[in-house]
């Protein structure tokens, strides 16, 4: 049987389901509906989801890095974390914190952190659900558990971060943050709490109130997707408030591409011209701000 053709009403009932405002079975009935079958339904769901057997583009074990899973003081918690950097740096190296999605700690976001490793970073990947233990398996009760995530806990524990990793051996002392949907908006939130932020990179996620945006002092740069209509509801107002108090800040919108598109494990929203031109203007912006 072919394939059934995956249209952009599919993709908005999936990220309706992957930010809970549709719950499992009613994301089935709508995909159902829209797919025509059950059975087209079944096959469509995959190709919407993130894949674990495709996160790994770098190796676990690949022989340029150094990795290891650490523990740091948060907050109000001791928090797991991913610590990669390149194996024969020549000296200390910026730090990079990357920011997960709603869906935690998984394999696709260790597998960004040793990318951004390459890059000539020394990259700390924190688990944000470290006070319920860590990130679980089943992505359906990640996504359940940050809906009662303490949000200024959660701010607090990634300002935590920052300080370990600029306090890391292989780290120049110079920390910035790449985050990825629920963890762009973390960045936007971490760039109002941290003064000592170097860098910020957000990918399609949720803006600062306007009032919030004096705090700022790190360079912001804000990745978009042309099609995520949630998020890019967002977009005029945090603008103007960056222009009006006059911070460092790049916008970049990219048409006709879907939020997530920068997730290489999830076949239907992943753009891959999209992401690599993200990618080249990220790995450009902290090299700027932060060597």
């Amino acid at each position: 049987m072919d394939t059934p053709k995956v249209t952009q009403a599919m993709i908005d009932a999936y990220d309706e389901y992957t930010h809970l405002t549709l719950d499992r079975r009613a994301f089935m009935e709508r995909l159902t509906a829209l797919a025509g079958s059950g059975a087209a339904a079944a096959t469509i769901a995959p190709l919407l989801a993130a894949s674990k057997a495709s996160a790994a583009v770098i190796p676990e074990d690949d022989a340029r890095l150094k990795a290891e899973d650490v523990t740091y003081p948060g907050g109000t918690t001791e928090m797991k974390a991913y610590l990669v950097g390149p194996k024969d740096a020549a000296g200390p190296l910026p730090g990079v914190i990357v920011i997960h999605e709603n869906r935690g700690l998984n394999p696709h976001i260790r597998d960004v952190a040793r990318r951004m490793a390459l890059e000539g970073f020394v990259v700390l990947a924190p688990d944000f659900l470290s006070p319920y233990g860590g990130t679980p398996d089943d992505e359906d009760k990640a996504r359940e558990m940050f809906t009662t995530l303490d949000m200024a806990a959660a701010v607090n524990n990634a300002e935590a971060g920052r300080v370990y990793l600029a306090g890391n051996a292989d780290s120049n002392g110079n920390v910035g943050a790449v985050g990825f949907c629920w963890g762009g908006g973390m960045v936007n939130r971490l760039a109002v709490a941290s003064q000592a932020l170097g860098a910020g990179v957000a990918y399609y996620g949720a803006q600062v109130p306007a009032d919030q945006v004096p705090s700022i002092q790190a360079p912001l740069l804000l990745h978009y997707a042309g099609l995520d209509e949630r998020i890019n509801a967002g977009i005029d107002a945090y603008k103007a408030a960056l222009n009006e108090n006059k911070k460092t800040f790049e916008i970049h919108v990219y048409e006709g591409v879907n939020h997530a598109f920068n997730n290489d494990t999830s076949a239907a929203r992943y753009d891959k011209a999209a992401a690599d031109l993200a990618w080249s203007r990220t790995v450009a912006f902290l090299k700027k701000y932060l060597s």
